[in-house]
């Protein structure tokens, strides 16, 4: 081989050179970052929100901002009411615990959903506490749970065709009949305020009528349904 021929081939091989390092560097520019998550589950990670706040600065355009919490807003809890011991308040027909589960009742009637009045019914949690008999967890369930439902579909049932514009009015409790159960008198080991005759008042065509709320008793001051119709 030439001198000439040495040095044709010398050159092709360092233009190859570098024509594939510069598209190595291309590609790695281009590569998904695979030690980042996904874009959805990335914004998934961050609330968003669409205006900010009026004492910080607007954000960079494409930056995710989260909302700071509210400080005159009441703290919001997870706890278990019925992992909490019993007290001796008398509960009021009144309070957000009051209204959120009176709420959820009526929708609960309304959508034929008795899950979605869970929040207005009696804990699992408290009902073991209070109750002195063999399986407190299975009578709650195969009991008080299957009748509720059943009579939160004959609630329902009742609304028939005005299920849809029945407007909810309010539950007026008889406070003034509430009594204070001592342990032994119901089957029960811990007392708590119990109430018969509660009513719900809702309106179909500027008529008002009503639904019976048969028996509300108490945990740490607030009232829960346990029969929504006959006791049984």
């Amino acid at each position: 081989m030439t001198d000439a021929e040495q040095r044709r081939q010398r050159t092709t091989f360092a233009v190859v050179v570098v024509v594939a390092a510069l598209v190595g560097i291309a590609f790695a520019a281009h590569a998904p970052d695979r030690s980042s998550p996904e874009p959805s589950i990335a914004a998934a990670l961050v609330t968003t929100t669409s205006t900010p706040s009026t004492d910080t600065a607007p954000a960079a355009a494409g930056t995710a901002t989260v909302a700071a919490p509210d400080p005159t807003s009441p703290p919001v809890t997870t706890v278990d009411p019925g992992s909490l011991p019993q007290t001796e308040t008398e509960p009021t027909a009144s309070g957000a615990t009051w209204d959120a589960g009176v709420q959820a009742l009526w929708q609960a009637i309304v959508h034929d959903n008795p899950a979605a009045g869970a929040p207005f019914f009696f804990p699992l949690s408290a009902y073991k506490q209070v109750k002195s008999i063999a399986d407190p967890a299975g009578d709650y369930q195969q009991r008080l749970l299957a009748n509720f439902a059943d009579d939160v579909h004959s609630l329902h049932a009742q609304l028939g065709n005005d299920a849809a514009t029945a407007t909810f009015l309010g539950v007026d409790v008889p406070g003034g009949q509430a009594v204070w159960v001592q342990p032994g008198e119901e089957y029960n080991k811990l007392p708590y305020w119990r109430v018969y005759g509660t009513t719900l008042r809702y309106s179909v065509n500027g008529e008002t009528h009503t639904m019976p709320v048969t028996s509300l008793i108490s945990w740490r001051g607030e009232w829960y349904v346990v029969h929504l119709g006959a006791i049984h």
